[in-house]
């Protein structure tokens, strides 16, 4: 069994414990059966939630038996955000968001075997629990100081919102949650990221005044960039790991996009590359930073955890084909749309001039300019050089019946699309 504590720490993955010494000891002993909380207050999980997802994995890879709750009854109330009151969603669909996350969360674990995961749904006892089932046997063992201590009650307390009754009560069903999987699957370990450490030792203590037994909580450090601001979110929003919110193309580019500064420590906490192996990249960004061999690492690795091998190769060959290392026409219409989203575009058709579509997109200032740029031989549509200011777009020129890609010199470009 290894020291999976120690690969945590190594990989800045624990934040902070009730008591380390008696974790260890406990997952030293083992199997430990450990559970994580994913609340479907989102029709799709975000990159920020995988770092839950791994350590999930590194746990149940370390002999410990995983338990991945989706919160069908937690997700109807939410937990409380730091400044305002969360939108409240229908049953049917958070029921549904259920159904997306749970399929989100299985490929990332083994069900099958000595250490086989299970996944629960917090609705299967909580929602038949009546008001005065709920404040008899659970809302007495909770003190409303401890509450209100808690950091982010505390906050919203603080603010001209204030907090509901509702979101103020979520700690308690968490904190149930715990006991219950304590109670039917012997679970003695929660995980989290560090904006859940009150809620955690909500359950622990919950646990050890009705059961007299000595859980443990384990969180990890919310993920940042190097320059303080959090780790997440593109210029688009959130990056998430449904393929029709963020398609693996963006999905891929936004890893690869990471900065110097946070390569290797993304490498730690997002994939399962060994400590020789990150040590060989670490060096690579401070020898050859323009070669970006631990971001295109980076990228390659967590794309292929979340879409797959096959979505990596389709999103690799695009971006190859974009600058002419490939061929565009061989790309299907979803990788290729969304290796075009974010470039200028204009509209075009068959039978109009290249040189007009170069002044649509911006690759160039003017007409005179466009011409100059084909005389020069720096012009492209599809990856193949325009030789005539004269030349317009012919009907296979628009990929798919939509896209003809546009180039001006070796890295710049642009779209002209039918619609």
């Amino acid at each position: 069994m290894t020291d999976v504590l120690d690969e945590l720490h190594w990989r800045g993955l624990v934040a902070q414990t009730t008591d380390e010494a008696a974790l260890r000891d406990a997952l030293s002993e083992g199997p430990v059966t450990y559970y994580t909380g994913f609340d479907p207050t989102a029709q799709s999980l975000h990159v920020g939630h995988m770092v839950q997802l791994l350590n999930m994995r590194r746990m149940q890879l370390g002999g410990h038996k995983p338990l991945a709750l989706v919160g069908g009854a937690t997700g109807l109330i939410g937990d409380p955000r730091p400044t305002t009151e969360r939108s409240m969603q229908s049953r049917d669909v958070v029921a549904g968001w259920v159904e997306r996350i749970r399929a989100q969360i299985e490929p990332f674990l083994d069900f099958e075997g000595t250490y086989a995961a299970r996944m629960v749904n917090n609705l299967d006892w909580t929602g038949e629990m009546s008001a005065i089932d709920l404040l008899r046997d659970v809302g007495k063992h909770f003190r409303v100081g401890t509450m209100l201590s808690k950091d982010i009650v505390a906050r919203r307390l603080r603010s001209d919102e204030g907090i509901s009754y509702t979101e103020f009560s979520y700690q308690v069903l968490q904190g149930m949650d715990f006991r219950e999987l304590y109670k039917r699957f012997g679970c003695t370990l929660q995980m989290g990221g560090n904006d859940q450490w009150g809620n955690l030792l909500a359950g622990v203590e919950l646990i050890r005044k009705t059961e007299g037994v000595a859980a443990h909580a384990l969180t990890s450090p919310l993920i940042t960039k190097a320059d303080g601001s959090k780790m997440g979110k593109s210029e688009g929003g959130a990056v998430w790991l449904d393929p029709e919110l963020t398609s693996p193309y963006a999905f891929y580019q936004f890893w690869l996009n990471t900065a110097d500064a946070d390569a290797v420590r993304y490498l730690k906490v997002f994939t399962f590359r060994t400590r020789e192996e990150i040590a060989e990249l670490e060096a690579a960004v401070a020898e050859r930073p323009f070669a970006r061999e631990a971001q295109r690492t980076l990228a390659s690795d967590v794309t292929t955890l979340v879409h797959g091998q096959a979505a990596t190769d389709a999103v690799v060959a695009a971006s190859q084909a974009l600058f002419g290392r490939g061929e565009l026409g061989a790309l299907d219409p979803g990788t290729l749309a969304a290796a075009v989203a974010e470039l200028p575009r204009t509209t075009a058709k068959a039978g109009d001039l290249v040189v007009d579509a170069l002044v649509g997109t911006g690759l160039v200032a003017s007409k005179a300019a466009a011409r100059r740029a084909i005389a020069e031989g720096g012009a492209y549509v599809n990856n193949v050089k325009v030789t005539s200011d004269e030349q317009v777009l012919q009907p296979a020129d628009l990929l798919h019946g939509r896209y003809a890609v546009l180039r001006r010199g070796k890295k710049t470009l642009a779209v002209a699309t039918s619609d």
